[in-house]
């Protein structure tokens, strides 16, 4: 879990008050301000001020968390920072309020004064539900649940997509190759745009001269424009620094381009790169990447928790991915970016029976105290039954005076193997999951089985996660076979993206009729076979 302590402005707050944090952002150009949300969607903010960025309707700076009434119980989902700083933040309800630096009409109410206190931004936004925002300098993007992306503020470099340089005081819809596409995702490095849409393709617009919009050139685009380098790809999820952007694909590939003066491509040389570069090749698959306007930093995380981080390091230039001790990106921006902002708005889960779940995970397998053994494949596992009653229904009927089970101290174990079952069962002390994704198959067989439905959920992660062109059919025909429907959509998605990869496997010919045809009449529909 995030230490939220690591970020100086958070330590002065004590473990009671650090306990209700949910959600928390920490901006500024000094990482001098900080908002926060608690576990009952109250919103505090914390720090210097600058140009009112904390919304708390004055300029007075704090040194203790002061409550924004104003948004008392609006649940947050999104939230973005820019230079000024000013603030743009996103509620469940899907209504967008901004406040802080106004000098470039960045928060969309049609004026330049300064917003001291949260408004609702309402121009052009009306019945439109907002998902999604982002900030870069002195503009700001809002992505709504029907995938248009809306743009405004300062636009000198043509970063608000509208056709021209000429500031846009209210939310504007950008259009143009946009228009009849579905956005998933919006990111915005210091004055340049960057979409995703559903398909997976990049859009960019905005200034270029570093070749941050990845198009071959370094000239601004005043209206999006697709990154073609990247064609064929499903970009899953993009992120930009400062003037440079990573994008990874579905099939965990990473690529980089931009501004290179720090090392922030990881190329190993400072070298901008004009288009999109395949880098960390001979790295696993990587499953998140991070990086934000404030900084020149880059980090990813990988399949295994690993996480690597270059660029600018503490004043260092980094030039190739370097191995962590961290167990989450978020650290790298907390102890080595400059400065040492949020890349995203952080979220927190807080077990608030900690010694307890300490407890049980130290107990798991241990035969000193265990009441009960299960044999898998020879090998026995050390339990308690109380745990495994208070756990899990299975169990808890198990358990009954009319069951056999109920006497034995041994119990055999032969529908699964020994790590599918071991995995399990170590899943009802830590609520946790750590098994390859060639092995959760099996796993969600059980979860199925045995109606564990936060376990299934888990098992359709990692499954995802381990998602390749040879697997996807075999997965797909899983998550069919188990009833799960996430799982299956997005296998499904995959094999379509890469229809002509995923139809030359063994494992696409090897699956019964039936799921081919429905696999073939699903995939018509969607348009896969279209010229």
């Amino acid at each position: 879990m995030v230490d939220v302590t690591k970020w100086p402005i958070f330590s002065l707050m004590g473990p009671q008050e650090l306990s209700t944090i949910r959600k928390a952002c920490v901006f500024g150009t000094s990482a001098n301000e900080a908002i926060f949300i608690t576990k009952d969607d109250e919103v505090y903010v914390i720090g210097l001020n600058c140009s009112s960025c904390l919304g708390t309707g004055d300029s007075q700076s704090t040194i203790v968390p002061k409550k924004l009434d104003f948004l008392s119980g609006r649940k947050v989902v999104s939230m973005s920072y820019g230079s000024g700083p000013h603030i743009l933040l996103a509620t469940e309800d899907g209504e967008l309020f901004a406040w802080g630096h106004n000098g470039y009409s960045q928060l969309g109410n049609g004026t330049t004064n300064q917003g001291v206190a949260p408004v609702l931004v309402s121009a052009n936004l009306l019945n439109k539900k907002v998902t999604e925002v982002a900030c870069g300098s002195h503009h700001s993007m809002a992505l709504t649940d029907s995938g248009e992306v809306y743009a405004w503020g300062y636009n000198n470099c043509g970063q608000v997509g509208s056709g021209s340089t000429a500031n846009q005081p209210t939310p504007r819809r950008v259009s143009s190759c946009l228009q009849n596409k579905v956005a998933v995702s919006i990111v915005c490095g210091q004055t340049s745009s960057l979409a995703v849409v559903d398909n997976g393709e990049v859009y960019g617009w905005g200034y270029n001269g570093n070749g941050q919009l990845g198009l071959g050139n370094n000239g601004n685009q005043l209206t999006p424009c697709r990154l073609a380098v990247l064609q064929g790809l499903c970009v899953q999820q993009i992120v930009s620094g400062y003037a440079h952007s990573l994008a990874l694909t579905d099939e965990g590939l990473l690529y980089a381009w931009g501004s290179n003066t720090y090392g922030q491509l990881g190329t190993g040389n400072k070298s901008n790169q004009l288009s999109p570069l395949l880098i960390m090749t001979e790295k696993e698959r990587i499953v998140e990447v991070a990086a934000c306007h404030s900084t020149h930093t880059s980090a990813a995380k990988t399949q295994s928790g690993q996480v690597y981080m270059w660029g600018q390091c503490r004043g260092q230039s980094i030039v190739l991915p370097q191995l962590t001790h961290f167990t989450c990106t978020d650290d790298v921006f907390a102890c080595f970016a400059t400065p040492s902002v949020m890349w995203r708005l952080l979220s927190m889960e807080h077990d608030d029976f900690l010694t307890v779940a300490q407890s049980l995970k130290k107990e798991f397998d241990n035969p000193e105290t265990a009441d009960l053994k299960f044999c898998v494949d020879g090998k026995y596992i050390s339990v308690h039954k109380a745990v495994l009653k208070i756990r899990c229904e299975h169990f808890r009927s198990m358990f009954q005076s009319h069951w056999n089970e109920d006497m034995k101290e041994v119990i055999e174990i032969d529908q699964f193997s020994y790590p599918v079952y071991r995995s399990f069962l170590e899943f009802l002390y830590t609520d946790s999951v750590e098994l390859p994704p060639e092995d959760a198959i099996g796993l969600l067989d059980l979860a199925t089985s045995y109606c564990e439905n936060r376990l299934k959920r888990l098992c359709q992660q990692i499954i995802k996660r381990g998602i390749t062109v040879e697997n996807a059919f075999s997965l797909l025909a899983a998550a069919v076979r188990y009833d799960a429907e996430d799982l299956e959509e997005f296998c499904f998605k995959f094999c379509v993206n890469h229809l002509t990869e995923v139809t030359q496997t063994a494992a696409f010919w090897q699956i019964n009729g039936d799921l081919l045809k429905d696999f073939i009449c699903r995939a018509s529909r969607c348009g896969a076979f279209k010229n």
